[in-house]
């Protein structure tokens, strides 16, 4: 009994996908709520190298309302602008060293509403995303690739404790439907 050649869409439907380089170089991780605000959401990839890079989650407000970002601050006060972190060297002189709470940019909306990032992780500011200056709207299409807000880099010896108090996928995924579960009951 023959059987009829596969179509080539049938072939790739097939094929397990690949997964993307963040899935396979980075583990997710999930801070719900950042200082209390519902839905501020921060998402956390963590490279095998201890390298953090900060990002949106999907829940975020500014990714699931659809908002215009009008414009993207790295200056966080009249003192201090994640744009002047310079790091050199092995040793990253000149970094500047973050608390899980610091803020790293704020985002402004075209309906007036501001959001601010934070670190969600202690450790050196490697770099800040400067391309999403000049198209915010990457935040919104590639949250998780390019449109990333900051690279931090936890102390060594603290390395193994940067996730307490951060969930995982499957946390979050919990966190996000029982959130959805409460808008929707007191609707």
């Amino acid at each position: 009994m023959a059987t009829e050649p596969e179509t080539p869409e049938a072939a790739l439907a097939a094929e397990p996908a690949v997964p993307s380089l963040v899935d396979r170089y980075f583990t997710r991780w999930y801070k719900a709520d950042v200082k209390g605000k519902p839905c501020e959401d921060h998402c956390i990839l963590q490279h095998s190298n201890r390298i953090c890079v900060i990002t949106l989650a999907g829940s975020h407000l500014v990714l699931q309302s659809g908002k215009a970002i009008k414009s993207i601050f790295y200056q966080i006060s009249s003192n201090c602008s994640r744009l002047q972190n310079k790091v050199s060297g092995k040793f990253k002189r000149g970094a500047q060293f973050l608390t899980e709470l610091a803020p790293l940019c704020k985002i402004y909306c075209s309906d007036g509403e501001e959001y601010t990032m934070s670190s969600c992780v202690r450790g050196w500011l490697m770099e800040v995303n400067e391309s999403i200056l000049h198209k915010p709207s990457i935040l919104q299409e590639k949250p998780s690739t390019e449109g990333y807000t900051a690279v931090v880099l936890p102390k060594f010896e603290e390395s193994k404790s940067i996730t307490e108090g951060l969930l995982t996928q499957k946390q979050y995924e919990e966190v996000v439907v029982k959130s959805i579960n409460a808008t929707t009951a007191t609707s």
